[in-house]
């Protein structure tokens, strides 16, 4: 590695674009129970699932809510008696292993042993855990590509300059059972991990910079506070209550150490930072190594805020990231809230759906 398309067919509901634009077509909630049913963490409900079974049937007994790992692990939450923050207890998600693949548009298909990776950034991630930004460097590596790209310190992130020699380049993934949708996210803060589908494609110049400004903002924001991530706007939109929060100080809990350094920040720990200031209450995490066909999942779920309990269909969904990108157009992806690296983002959004 050197140091230095659109989505066309807006009759297809896997295109967040063009969800946005045809309404008419397919509604938000009908967007978010695809999501939900296909597997994907939202943001952590596994009770969503005894809602798809006329969307995403399976075979056998693992189609139902609660029977998505057998016996999930138990769900903790703070002591009642002082509010703090009660870590779970430690959970180990699987290795990356076997054979891993990414689409380069334009270019080819290229496979790849996922236990060979290393990561470019280790202030994110722990050793055997990388993120997509290293496959394509890994390629570099072993002469299959030409990658041109540096480390921008004003983004903190790799930008990629130029792939076998051409310029302007993005990507989508989604993790098992999902489907590829437009991000607003750092590739090189993406986790891989087993069943990862991936791909780069040619993508607007505009849209490339706009992206690239909202990271410049977030370093920016970061750096006016000393380092401290504070998130200047955060809801929370739950049956019953709403809470409407400024300017609320994120600290990190390292509640998944398996995957990340000690001190990364993720969209969960927002949750539990607004928990430890007595903000919030009764917030439950369960573990679950997999749901209905998504394997793996790997990943604490939230089950539940204050007095809001997911169950059936009922549960909560987030989002957090730049508000140019808000929605399905950049902000709201399936990474799940614990391993979801954030910077400093201009907001974070939970809300309450019922499917």
């Amino acid at each position: 590695m050197s140091t230095r398309s659109k989505c066309r067919n807006c009759t297809d509901p896997q295109c967040a674009d063009c969800v946005s634009r045809t309404g008419n077509r397919i509604s938000r909630r009908q967007f978010v129970k695809r999501a939900l049913c296909s597997g994907l963490a939202l943001s952590s409900v596994g009770a969503f699932m005894s809602a798809c079974a006329s969307v995403a049937p399976e075979e056998g007994p693992q189609a139902s809510a609660g029977a998505a790992t057998g016996v999930p692990t138990p769900s903790h939450a703070p002591p009642a008696e002082d509010g703090g923050w009660a870590p779970p207890a430690p959970h180990t998600g699987d290795l990356p292993a076997g054979t891993g693949s990414v689409e380069i548009r334009n270019v080819g298909t290229f496979s790849f042993d996922a236990g060979q990776v290393q990561t470019l950034r280790p202030d994110i991630f722990r050793p055997g855990h990388y993120s997509l930004f290293d496959v394509l460097a890994h390629l570099d590596q072993r002469g299959e590509l030409a990658l041109e790209a540096h480390f921008d310190e004003e983004m903190d992130t790799h930008v990629i300059d130029a792939i076998n020699g051409e310029r302007g380049w993005w990507y989508q993934a989604h993790y098992s059972r999902g489907w590829y949708e437009q991000n607003a996210f750092r590739m090189d803060m993406y986790p891989y991990k087993n069943g990862t589908q991936f791909r780069v494609y040619p993508e607007r110049e505009e849209r490339v910079e706009s992206i690239y400004r909202t990271f410049q903002e977030e370093m920016a924001r970061l750096a006016e506070h000393d380092g401290q991530v504070i998130i200047p706007e955060f809801e929370i939109e739950a049956p019953g209550a709403s809470h409407r929060f400024r300017r609320v100080a994120v600290t990190a809990h390292d509640v998944r150490s398996d995957v990340l350094q000690p001190g990364v920040v993720t969209a969960l720990d927002a949750l539990i930072s607004l928990a430890e200031a007595g903000s919030l209450s009764n917030l439950m995490l369960t573990w679950y190594e997999r749901i209905a066909g998504a394997d793996p999942v790997d990943s604490f779920w939230v089950e539940r805020m204050d007095e809001a309990q997911a169950s059936g269909g009922c549960g909560f969904v987030y989002e957090t990231g730049p508000r140019r990108f808000s929605g399905f157009s950049g902000s709201h992806i399936h990474i799940p809230s614990d391993v979801r690296v954030t910077v400093s983002p201009e907001y974070a959004l939970w809300f309450w759906i019922c499917l």
